[in-house]
């Protein structure tokens, strides 16, 4: 992402988060840039020995790398030299946010709407057109950006960060069939979300049917993605976009879940489990690792004339298992 119109000096940034800095802390900054199209004025990074070629030939006034990297980095100009430049970056773009944001008069846009019974803390920030319901609670330092809705009842906790159009509270999908029709069960729980999370926009996270929705301290949800009743997610898990978490999985801490990936209803994974994207899981993961569920894409012909050879399956192995007995006592008759 790049920004324009705003100069910071080399010596103003290491000074707000450290790193050590070769080159003269006057240079001026106008901009964070990728390292293939920085210019004079950019600041860029190294996170991965991969990109290397890049930085001999980058044009940036200065490249924040690893001491690995320091002396490379030297021949084409100034560096920061940090551990994890990545994480580096990361600060430095909340820095550069923080000194570029307008100032803003109304902590609470006029155009909010906010229930007498709901309690937004004092630090808060709430955009245009948000909805806080009975009973809501917003959390220190946390900012709903526009037209959020949090639900009756429901929590968002300290330094979070809810993007547009998030609904947090809207009912479960619990319906009762009677006599062919469906009746509805009312979902009497809330949704409970620690501190330091970020939701993505449009995302919607339903309310618990007896018990509550809980999302945990730390958690990253990103974009359309739809949380199912009674869901709890650990400690600073991520999910990218268009995921799909059906009601009462029960995720744990340091997970992963890639773009479009679908867990189950009432499945659990264990900590520390990473789910390819597109993946479908249809069972409950008790040990940490990679997994990954996917039928490669073809063209339609060959992918259904192998997909017609996976409904075999079942078969062949019993064929199989029939031919390895009669090798088997074959062989122990000769014997």
């Amino acid at each position: 992402m790049k920004w324009a119109r705003f100069v910071l000096q080399l010596g103003d940034i290491v000074k707000a988060l450290g790193g050590s800095l070769n080159g003269s802390p006057d240079t001026r900054i106008a901009q964070l840039a990728p390292l293939e199209t920085a210019g004079p004025q950019d600041l860029s990074f190294l996170s991965h020995p991969k990109y290397q070629s890049h930085l001999t030939q980058s044009q940036a006034a200065c490249v924040i790398v690893t001491p690995q990297f320091k002396d490379l980095a030297l021949t084409r100009g100034a560096c920061i030299v940090t551990d994890d430049p990545y994480f580096y970056f990361a600060r430095l773009t909340q820095f550069w946010k923080q000194q570029t944001a307008p100032s803003s008069s109304a902590r609470i846009h006029p155009s909010a709407i906010i229930d007498p019974e709901a309690h937004v803390a004092d630090t808060a920030l709430i955009g245009p057109l948000c909805v806080v319901e009975r009973g809501a609670k917003v959390g220190a330092r946390t900012q709903l950006k526009s037209r959020v809705t949090l639900g009756e009842g429901c929590e968002v906790g300290e330094r979070c960060i809810v993007h547009s159009g998030v609904v947090i509270g809207a009912d479960g999908f619990g319906f009762a069939l009677h006599q062919g029709a469906w009746e509805k069960i009312e979902q009497l729980g809330a949704v409970k979300i620690g501190n330091d999370v970020e939701i993505g926009a449009n995302t919607c996270i339903d309310r618990g049917a007896l018990q509550d929705t809980v999302i945990e301290d730390g958690v990253k949800l990103d974009n359309l993605i739809q949380i199912g009743h009674n869901v709890h997610i650990g400690k600073h898990t991520a999910m990218a976009g268009c995921v799909g978490v059906a009601g009462s999985a029960r995720i744990g801490a340091h997970c992963t879940v890639g773009g479009g990936a679908i867990v189950l209803g009432h499945l659990s994974l264990a900590d520390g489990v990473h789910i390819s994207a597109a993946s479908v899981v249809t069972r409950s993961i008790t040990q940490p690792g990679n997994y990954t569920g996917l039928f490669p894409l073809d063209d339609n012909a060959t992918w259904e004339k192998n997909a017609a050879s996976l409904k075999q399956l079942h078969k062949l192995r019993e064929r199989i298992k029939n031919v390895e007995a009669q090798l088997s006592q074959s062989n122990t008759q000769e014997k």
